[in-house]
């Protein structure tokens, strides 16, 4: 193959393509063993599994790296380890962190519960308040955290902006881009130095594996692996195999989530019992015109706020058939849940009211089914 930058999907299935030798298998082998027989008198690195070495480990690593435009990636047990190490990879005790106050529920938790057990000070900005990003900064600042598009309200972070304050005073800066998949934003061409991944979402797309992903320059990646064979957070070779078999898949997924989220959305706001429609690919929403620009797809989450309330969320979610009310979000199969009763339970009626999540919201992962047949079912359920 030609050194030309390859296609999202080839990348995805082939990462670098190469010849295969004769009569080796065409589907990846897994090798689900934790330890490797090591050459005697060697001084090279054992190959163990907790190491991250393993083959599995190291090959959805490296397309991973690809899909990002990083220098290198490492995957973890879980989208939380990514998180946590990403940042204990980069602060020290007595540090500042400056996060976006649209985040992920149990990202706040790990700020505020556990980088406090350290010492670590976190100030959280209103990122549609973009002075305060420079005002936050202090002499013991060490970085910048965002998440975009957030969870659950699908707001779109001007991510330019922070990265020249992040450079103007020497910050690194960390974007959870979990919502969008690489196929439909990649936060490193837009100034982010690490991005972090719940690879248990569009990654997989399966349902069926937890794991996360971090990518960023290779010695910063370096460090990350370092911790985690210290916290043991790698991720088991059959998971990591499963991950690579679902990144095939990815940029078709991806294609079928976003024609799916978009339809949703249209129909919903149109719909006597939906008072709000939170989706970036609605003129309406308060990001359209930044989404439209940087974002290569819109996605398949979609907010909705039930103008009758809580009650008349659990009378719809009783009624659903073929979206399926559980947590979690990206997978093939349609799935809906309501954040205060799952991903943003833990910081009470208090924080999700300030952060704009009332009761009757629910948020909607569209799957891949035909967009008729998931509408017509929500269209039953509201009935």
């Amino acid at each position: 193959m030609s050194r030309r930058r390859l296609g999202t999907s080839t990348t995805a299935i082939h990462g670098t393509p190469h010849r295969r030798a004769d009569w080796t298998p065409v589907a990846p082998a897994l090798f689900q063993s934790s330890t490797f027989v090591s050459p005697v008198g060697s001084d090279e690195e054992v190959l163990y599994s907790r190491y991250g070495n393993n083959p599995n480990q190291m090959a959805i690593a490296k397309k991973y790296a690809l899909l990002e435009g990083s220098e290198d990636a490492i995957f973890t047990a879980s989208g939380m380890g990514a998180t946590a190490l990403a940042h204990i990879a980069v602060l020290r005790p007595g540090d500042h962190l400056i996060s976006s106050a649209w985040i992920y529920g149990g990202t706040q938790r790990l700020f505020d519960e556990e980088l406090a057990r350290f010492g670590i000070d976190v100030t959280y900005v209103t990122p549609d308040q973009p002075r305060l990003w420079r005002k936050s900064v202090r002499k013991a600042t060490r970085a910048i955290f965002v998440e975009t598009p957030t969870n659950p309200l699908l707001r779109v972070i001007d991510l330019d902006l922070i990265a020249h304050i992040a450079r103007e005073f020497g910050l690194a800066l960390l974007v959870d881009a979990t919502f969008a998949s690489p196929v439909n934003f990649r936060p490193l061409e837009h100034g982010a130095d690490v991005v972090i991944t719940s690879a248990t979402k569009y990654l997989n797309g399966h349902s069926d594996v937890i794991a996360g992903a971090i990518a960023g320059t290779g010695s910063f990646v370096e460090e990350v692996n370092r911790l985690m064979r210290l916290w043991g957070q790698s991720i088991d070779p059959h998971a990591a195999w499963l991950v690579e078999r679902g990144m095939c898949t990815l940029a078709v997924r991806m294609d079928r989530h976003n024609a799916n989220g978009l339809a949703v959305a249209r129909w919903a706001e149109a719909h006597a019992a939906v008072s709000r429609v939170h989706y970036p690919g609605l003129a309406s929403h308060p990001d359209h015109a930044l989404a439209t620009k940087v974002l290569d797809g819109y996605g398949g989450m979609v907010g909705l706020e039930l103008k009758a309330g809580a009650r008349a969320v659990e009378r719809a979610l009783k009624r659903l058939k073929l979206v399926t009310h559980a947590p979690s979000l990206a997978g093939v199969e349609s799935l809906i849940s309501e954040p205060r009763l799952t991903s943003h339970r833990g910081i009470g009626p208090e924080g999700r009211a300030k952060i704009g999540i009332p009761d009757g919201f629910l948020r909607l992962s569209c799957g891949i089914e035909d967009a008729d047949d998931i509408i017509a079912d929500l269209e039953q359920a509201l009935k």
